[in-house]
């Protein structure tokens, strides 16, 4: 049931999150939530920046009509190199392409493949879980375009009794180096560029603390195709933070930020909560410029 919004005629802030997760991919809320709660929470603008899959765009725009909020249009690529997982976001892409639609389905394959992936080693490890009840789990049919994440498992996980909550699921199981991680081979940072850029978007690298290697960051910076960093992130510290403030200054990139925001699981937000960790209008501008 769509929650009941009271204007309270506070005027909003200026402030922008541009990173926020819907039911599209692993966030556990309608777009239209995530969009009644950056007026609620008095923002100027909320992204809608699902993983690899632009389905909750069309609805979160209908929301932003209603509520007066601007909503941007993008997504999250998942890429690797250097062997890590790295992800690109992607601002202001034209969701309804016809090529992109096409490179992104692609993605969601990969996705389908890994997660199956992943079951089979939480089996191999004694646990009974099978994507059935992962699905079976998240409580409603997905849509074509929608895709089951590392979360959804993650939930399963807790379910069955074999993590204590989301963390303890990703520590054991799910996070890179755990007994279940699998990364099956992806398209390079630099091809996902490409691909935002075809469509009409700015590419961004995400949150750039998360991956532990400085020296990785600068080789995908310097392969080219950004237009900024995520130096502001719910899981980046102040000296993070500073680090890809002086980064974004080198390379002469845009600097974003947003929380990252999925939705609670148990009680628990994972990452941040949606205008937890915000930025200026001004920077929605430089990235339609």
């Amino acid at each position: 049931m769509e929650k009941e919004f009271r204007d309270t005629g506070a005027a909003p802030t200026g402030r922008c999150d541009l990173h926020t997760h819907t039911l599209a991919s692993d966030g556990m809320q309608p777009p239209a939530e995530n969009v009644r709660l950056a007026k609620e929470k008095r923002l100027a603008a909320v992204a809608i920046t699902d993983h690899d899959t632009v389905a909750g765009i069309a609805e979160a725009l209908a929301a932003g009509e209603q509520y007066g909020i601007t909503v941007v249009p993008g997504v999250e690529i998942s890429t690797r190199t250097g062997g890590k997982d790295i992800h690109i976001l992607g601002y202001y892409v034209d969701y309804r392409d016809e090529q992109f639609l096409k490179r992104l389905a692609a993605q969601q394959e990969t996705r389908a493949a890994r997660n199956e992936a992943i079951i089979e080693r939480l089996r191999g490890l004694g646990i009974e879980i099978t994507m059935e009840g992962v699905i079976r789990g998240i409580g409603r049919e997905l849509k074509p375009d929608e895709s089951v994440g590392r979360p959804h498992i993650a939930d399963e996980l807790v379910r069955l009794g074999a993590a204590i909550d989301m963390r303890d699921a990703f520590n054991k199981y799910l996070a890179e180096g755990a007994a279940a991680f699998v990364s099956p081979p992806r398209i390079s940072p630099g091809e996902a560029c490409v691909w935002i850029t075809e469509a009409k978007g700015k590419a961004v690298l995400a949150h750039p603390g998360l991956y532990g290697d400085d020296e990785l960051v600068r080789g995908i910076l310097e392969g080219g195709g950004f237009t900024g960093v995520e130096a502001y992130h719910s899981d980046h510290g102040p000296e993070d933070v500073d680090r890809y403030l002086e980064m974004a200054r080198e390379y002469g990139l845009l600097v974003t930020g947003g929380s990252d925001f999925h939705g609670a699981r148990g009680g628990v937000i994972f990452h941040g909560d949606l205008g937890s960790v915000t930025v200026g209008a001004e920077v929605l501008e430089r990235l339609k410029d």
